[in-house]
């Protein structure tokens, strides 16, 4: 998903650039001592629009502490002011939201109260992080260091010496936009803030969060401001608190800041549970967690910069969902009430029409109980708000984003088994979801064009409807939204068939083919139509008429569940597979591929999304294109494109491949880069590719994956010596360009043979994953 387009430089030149400015980043990504968090550079992602974050948080946390420079969803490597460390980020979206509570340190008098003038300098030379900690020294002599546990934020102040060093919590300010705010000092040591806003793409329904922050020790004297005006001594406030000490003798200042969208009561438990311990122990503890979640993946091989991306990706991958509930198990549900998870940990914030392609898969291998957790959050939200979410942020949605993603997701779960003990419960809030729009008094649009859909095959485009709620409005993207909602129907098809429900199946699987409502013979391409019936918009399929973040030529390929359907539309396997090599510009990307992937594939700006005939690997439409090679007979053009691809992830702040979206395109890097991809998302299909590493080492969970361990081989793997000449699991000859989620559970080795020309391994018709009928 992504926000609105910003000019950006050519980003062949950003890159350049950025090998320059990202030295010290890089720098310490080199020193290690044999610790996996040491590969992990933070910065990544943070210049060109990558809209990741460099601050404190721990896997999943609720809380990531982390500085704001001024760019619209938080840290923008290219600026050098900080305006404050606030305690809410999301990894990669492209819309302001968060920001919440930026607190920073001064000296002296106090006397602005707007953070983009009370901003300090600061220089990267004097910057670092590491996951789960943060170091900046600012402009202003003072050094700020942040770290994290799941529910709070830890604060350390080196100040000068000083009898005014200060401490500024502005609850007034911050990414979202604001609607209100209250602070009040409790006494010679706490703040507590309420803060309601409300954003993101276009505006949402408000939310509110409450903080509490516990100094480690009395401050001298206080104050709070409203608008302008700071009054000393003031114990409440509309816009915000100062807090000073005495630093002539002790210059350090510790804080622990805990978060809740339940209520003060839920923050003040947080931070009895959570907080009370220094700032050291909490950072090594957090350096200990983020070191046991990224030691699941050992690699061997690669050189050091392609480790360093991995396990950098492989850490963004954990960033969320997030934990949305208090220690307690309170929530704050989708009907605006407290609830209470029991034998769960309830989750939120989720970007679907992103992660259900990758991040979804790779949680489910790495992270299952999580990822279980977080699929019951997701039943749970349909069962206290009434439907089940499109694009979520905290209690509250959002409706970014068009299709039917939530699908997907949960028959993910599913196929994975992480739905066991709700299966039932899960497929019915599918089945409403599939056949139905929400009520008016919902404040979401799930499947808004159902009612067309369902009665005459597709979605109609209609560029004029007026928007029926907050958030993006799927009549606005009539061919697209055909798409997904096929691909969605295909998957629930599945679910549904496994638990019985043949009736519902079969029609399930009938309207999985309502893809073909939308092909347009005459121009050989998918193409938007009026509510009449007719194609509309030009006939060009560059120019994107209809499709959301995208064109006909990139979305050719979203029909995984019957690519051969799909192929037979084109015209058959040969002019499909010629087809592919256009997009894809095959002929150059076999003489260059990293200049065919940044010249001809990236055009500079991470918003171009139309106009464009060729591969985009920096937008989801595209993910699972390069994967369309494994159906049509050549598999090792599934590797040409995938190695290429890989080469746009680099090391340095502008390594990303556009807008993360909450560990999407890091996924992406993680599961081709072991040469494992979810093909058929929704369904338990791994297509195969070859890995980039000799060796990886899994860990698995055995409650949920049995043989507890997976290790993929490719000994020998390179840019010359990258095509698959054989596979074999755990010992066994495999012919198949796939596995299923059933092979997979019980598979401990899988080794691939390469070499250096494409060989016959793969091409065979019954080798192409399979058909979801």
């Amino acid at each position: 998903m992504r926000g609105t387009r910003r000019t950006r430089l050519c980003l062949a030149g950003v890159l350049a650039a950025s090998a320059l400015i990202a030295t010290p980043a890089a720098r310490a990504a080199e020193r290690t001592d044999g610790h996996l968090t040491d590969l992990v550079n933070p910065f990544i992602g943070t210049q060109n629009e990558g809209n990741t974050f460099p601050g404190a948080t721990v896997p999943f946390g609720m809380v990531q502490l982390s500085p704001d420079t001024g760019h619209s969803t938080g840290y923008d490597y290219t600026q050098n002011r900080i305006r404050g460390f606030s305690l809410v980020h999301l990894s990669g979206v492209g819309c302001r939201i968060g920001g919440d509570l930026p607190v920073l340190p001064t000296t002296g008098d106090v006397t602005e109260t707007d953070y983009a003038r009370y901003a300090a300098a600061f220089s990267h030379d004097d910057e670092e992080a590491s996951p789960g900690y943060y170091r900046v020294g600012l402009g202003s002599g003072i050094r700020a260091e942040l770290t994290a546990t799941a529910r709070t934020g830890v604060q350390r102040y080196t100040f000068p010496a000083t009898g005014k060093a200060n401490v500024l919590l502005n609850a007034a300010q911050s990414l979202h936009k604001p609607v209100s705010s209250t602070v009040r000092v409790l006494d010679d040591r706490t703040v507590r803030t309420e803060i309601t806003g409300h954003g993101f793409c276009r505006d949402s329904g408000p939310y509110t969060v409450h903080t509490i922050t516990r100094f480690n020790r009395p401050f001298t004297a206080y104050g709070t401001w409203d608008g302008r005006t700071v009054t000393p001594g003031a114990r409440s406030g509309s816009g915000g608190a100062y807090v000073r000490f005495d630093t002539t003798k002790d210059r350090t200042v510790e804080a622990t800041t805990a978060l809740s969208y339940v209520d003060a009561a839920g923050a003040a438990g947080n931070l009895r549970a959570e907080g009370g311990r220094s700032f050291d122990t909490v950072r090594h503890r957090a350096r200990e967690e983020w070191e046991r979640r990224l030691g699941g993946v050992r690699v061997r091989g690669g050189t050091p910069t392609l480790r360093r991306t991995f396990y950098s990706s492989l850490y963004r991958s954990y960033l969320a969902p997030n934990v949305g509930g208090d220690v307690d198990g309170r929530y704050l549900g989708w009907d605006r009430r407290t609830h209470r998870a029991r034998g769960f940990t309830y989750y939120q914030n989720w970007s679907l029409w992103d992660t259900y392609r990758t991040q979804a898969q790779l949680l489910a291998l790495l992270a299952p109980r999580e990822a279980r957790d977080m699929a019951h959050s997701v039943v749970a939200i349909d069962e206290d708000g009434g439907w089940l979410p499109k694009w979520g942020y905290g209690p509250v949605e959002t409706n970014i984003m068009s299709g039917d993603p939530v699908t997907p997701f949960l028959t993910t779960a599913y196929q994975t088994g992480l739905l066991k003990g709700f299966e039932e419960r899960a497929y019915r809030a599918l089945r409403k979801n599939a056949d139905g729009v929400p009520p008016a008094a919902n404040p979401g649009v799930g499947r808004e064009a159902n009612a067309e859909y369902i009665g005459y095959g597709f979605a109609p485009y209609d560029k004029d409807r007026p928007y029926a709620k907050a958030g993006d409005s799927d009549y606005h993207h009539g061919a697209s939204v055909t798409l997904e909602y096929a691909l969605s129907d295909a998957m629930l098809a599945q679910m549904a068939r496994g638990l019985g429900h043949h009736e519902d199946a079969a029609r399930y699987a009938a309207r999985s083919r309502h893809y073909r409502n939308v092909f347009d013979p005459a121009t050989g391409f998918f193409r938007a139509r009026d509510a009449s019936g007719a194609f509309t918009g030009p006939a060009d399929p560059a120019r994107g008429t209809g499709f959301h973040e995208g064109t006909a030529w990139q979305y050719q390929w979203l029909v995984p569940q019957d690519v051969p359907g799909m192929v037979a539309l084109i015209g058959g396997t040969r002019a499909a597979n010629a087809r592919l090599d256009s997009f894809f510009a095959y002929d150059r990307l076999l003489a260059d591929p990293e200049g065919t992937a940044r010249q001809v594939w990236v055009h500079g700006d991470p918003y171009a999304y139309y106009n464009a005939t060729t591969y985009n690997p920096m937008n989801e439409p595209d993910l699972v294109a390069p994967y369309t090679y494994l159906s049509t007979g050549q598999p090792w053009k599934t590797t040409d494109v995938v190695h290429a691809a890989l080469t746009l992830f680099t090391d340095g702040p502008a390594g990303m491949t556009g807008n993360d979206d909450l560990g999407t395109m890091s996924a992406w890097n993680v599961l081709s880069s072991i040469g494992l991809f979810p093909v058929q998302p929704g369904y338990g299909t791994w297509g195969l590719t070859t890995p980039v590493f000799d060796r990886v080492d899994l860990t698995l969970d055995r409650r949920h994956w049995p043989s507890g361990r997976l290790t993929v081989t490719a000994p020998g793997t390179s840019a010359a010596d990258r095509y698959v000449q054989g596979v074999r699991t755990d010992g066994r000859p495999h012919g198949r360009t796939y596995l299923t989620t059933g092979a997979l559970r019980s598979l401990r080795s899988l080794a691939f043979t390469v070499g250096p020309r494409p060989s016959r391994w793969g091409t065979a018709p019954e080798a192409a994953p399979p058909v979801l009928r």
